[in-house]
């Protein structure tokens, strides 16, 4: 869930390819391994069944993305999220480095469970370049507090980190922003159905976010746990390619239709019309 200076600025943020009328991402989010040390009750990750998988985003596919961005001058949110935890690459300090240099003016964002996290490991993550720390409390109110005072004793400003309340109870839908991660959520430990049959709801979330999972594959959207609708993969196409291939244009213009009788969205109950207006008007005047 993006917090709200966060979603401000990627609907505000809209710019587009240098000499075109062609947007540009203002999100992109990197997945950087198949694994996570948790198993939350509102996350696919506590049906038995979800993969855990060791492997990591390479060197040379986080430099290729990083590369491309900059060539056409995204400035907008690179966070380190998705699907897993990000802090278990070894070279995520490294990566982060390299994305600020690359990518001056983005926002370069990780979004941690925190479990790994001591203040000299926030203090280096910080020193690479990392604009927002965002830690996710999900075993309670004295954990938040620790993780508070963690970031204050090493002097971060208060627009440097967020704490968010993860542990809330299932009728404050748990602090999160709560769906059924595009139909993944029937054998979690907290169930949520996938739908029977599609809603009639715009979506924006192709319009302004670019997810790229760790193995290069560049997924339609971040709801999509079980990676069902693969737009491209990095590893052997470019970036701008992808962003602009036939298949994102069909899955932003059905989406901006109220169109999800497509997989995964035709399960999915998510409400993807949040942010992202500006966007989807700019890919209209495409059409």
């Amino acid at each position: 869930m993006l917090e709200s200076s966060n979603s401000k600025l990627i609907q505000n943020k809209l710019s587009f390819i240098k000499g075109t009328n062609i947007p540009l991402p203002s999100l992109v989010e990197i997945s950087n391994s198949g694994m996570c040390n948790r198993k939350c009750s509102f996350c696919p990750r506590s049906d038995p069944n979800y993969p855990d998988i060791n492997e990591f985003i390479s060197d040379e596919l986080h430099a290729k993305l990083c590369t491309q961005l900059s060539e056409h001058g995204f400035e907008g949110v690179f966070a380190y999220a998705g699907f897993n935890e990000p802090l278990l690459h070894k070279n995520i300090y490294n990566h982060i480095k390299e994305a600020k240099k690359f990518l001056p003016k983005a926002r370069i964002e990780v979004i941690t469970n925190g479990d790994v996290l001591n203040t000299t490991r926030i203090k280096k993550l910080i020193d690479a370049g990392l604009t927002t720390l965002s830690i996710s409390a999900y075993d309670g109110p004295d954990q938040a507090a620790e993780f508070q005072k963690m970031c204050e004793d090493v002097n971060l400003r208060k627009e440097q980190f967020i704490v968010r309340h993860r542990y809330l109870p299932p009728e404050e839908n748990f602090g999160i922003n709560l769906t059924n991660r595009g139909g993944t959520m029937k054998n979690a430990v907290f169930k949520i159905d996938a739908l029977k049959s599609a809603i009639n709801e715009t979506c924006y979330y192709p319009s302004y976010d670019f997810f790229v999972d760790y193995n290069g594959d560049v997924l339609m959207c971040s709801h999509d746990w079980a990676k069902k609708n693969i737009l491209g993969n990095l590893s052997k196409q470019n970036f701008i390619d992808i962003w602009t291939s036939k298949k994102a244009m069909i899955s932003r213009k059905n989406l901006y239709e109220a169109k999800r009788s497509f997989s995964p969205c035709n399960v999915c109950n998510a409400k993807g019309d949040h942010i992202g207006l500006k966007h989807i008007k700019a890919w209209k005047e495409l059409d």
